[in-house]
C-alpha cells in the first residue's frame, strides 16, 4: 500500500479516566470540516488520540488535521473509504502512538462540532453490554436518494448476520471494543466497509447495539453527483453480498 507517516501527536489536556479510545477517521478532501471534528472528538471523555487516514486529499486536510492534534497518515493517491480506515487502524496496531487502549471509536470525517455526541456511543462498552456500537443518526430534511444501497445493506445484514435487523446499516459512527476491532479487520475496501464489519462481528458472536445519536453529516441530494455517489455504493456492497454468497 502506498503510504507515509507526517505526524506523530497526542491530545493535549485529556483527562484521565478509567477507559481509553483513539478515535480513527479517513478523510478525502475534508479541509472544510475536519478541524471542527476532529476537535469537538478530541473533547470526549475517554478519547485520548486521534488518528487521520489522508486518502490522497489534494486540500489542506493534512495539515489541517495535523493542528488539530492528530497522528497523521497518508495515502499517496485516493484509495477509498475501506483501504484509508484500514491504514488507520494499522498504524494504531504497528505504532500504539497512545499506548494501551480499551477500544476505538470510528467517525466520518464531516460530522464537524457533532463529534461530541458520539460520547454517547462509548457508553454501552464502558459497561461491558455491547462489543460494536453503531449510531443511528437523525433522518436529515429534503429528499436524498431512493433508499437502493441501504436497503441492499440492511437485507444483507440480515442474510449473513445471523437475522440482526439493521436500522442504520451504512452508518459509519461506531464504537469497537479492541477485540472486537481484532475480529473485523482487516476491512473491507470501499463503501462496503461498514456492511462487512457488521456481518462478520455478528457472525462471530459479537454483540451488536445500534443506538441514536444527535450527530450530522454532509448528505448527497438528488442530483449527478448523488447518484453517482449512490450508485458506486450500491455495486460496492453488492459485490461484497456476492462474495458472501460464494462462500
Amino acid at each position: 500500500m502506498e503510504q507515509e507517516i507526517t505526524k506523530t501527536s497526542t491530545v493535549p489536556g485529556t483527562p484521565a479516566v478509567t477507559k481509553r479510545y483513539a478515535v480513527l477517521m479517513a478523510a478525502y478532501n475534508e479541509a472544510e470540516l475536519i478541524q471542527s471534528t476532529l476537535l469537538a472528538a478530541a473533547q470526549i471523555p475517554g478519547v485520548v488520540g486521534l488518528v487521520l487516514a489522508d486518502d490522497g486529499s489534494s486540500d489542506a486536510t493534512a495539515q489541517l488535521a495535523m493542528r488539530a492534534g492528530a497522528f497523521v497518515v497518508n495515502n499517496k493517491r485516493n484509495l477509498g473509504k475501506g483501504s484509508a480506515m484500514e491504514l488507520a487502524a494499522a498504524a494504531l496496531e504497528q505504532i500504539q502512538p497512545f499506548g494501551a487502549l480499551d477500544g476505538v471509536l470510528l467517525l466520518d470525517a464531516d460530522v464537524g462540532e457533532s463529534a461530541s455526541a458520539a460520547a454517547a456511543l462509548l457508553e454501552p462498552l464502558a459497561a461491558d453490554t455491547a462489543d460494536l456500537v453503531i449510531g443511528i443518526l437523525p433522518t436529515p430534511p429534503g429528499r436524498a436518494g431512493f433508499g437502493l444501497a441501504r436497503s441492499l445493506a440492511r437485507d444483507g445484514i440480515f442474510e449473513f448476520g445471523r437475522g440482526f435487523e439493521s436500522q442504520a446499516p451504512l452508518s459509519g459512527q461506531r464504537a469497537l471494543t479492541l477485540s472486537c476491532l481484532e475480529r473485523v479487520r482487516p476491512f473491507a475496501s470501499g463503501y462496503a466497509m461498514e456492511v462487512d464489519m457488521t456481518i462478520r462481528a455478528l457472525q462471530q458472536h459479537q454483540r451488536v447495539m445500534e443506538l441514536p445519536v444527535a450527530m450530522q453529516h454532509r448528505h448527497t441530494g438528488r442530483n449527478l453527483k448523488g447518484f453517482v455517489h449512490r450508485g458506486r455504493q450500491f455495486n460496492q456492497i453488492n459485490r461484497l453480498l456476492n462474495s458472501y454468497y460464494r462462500r
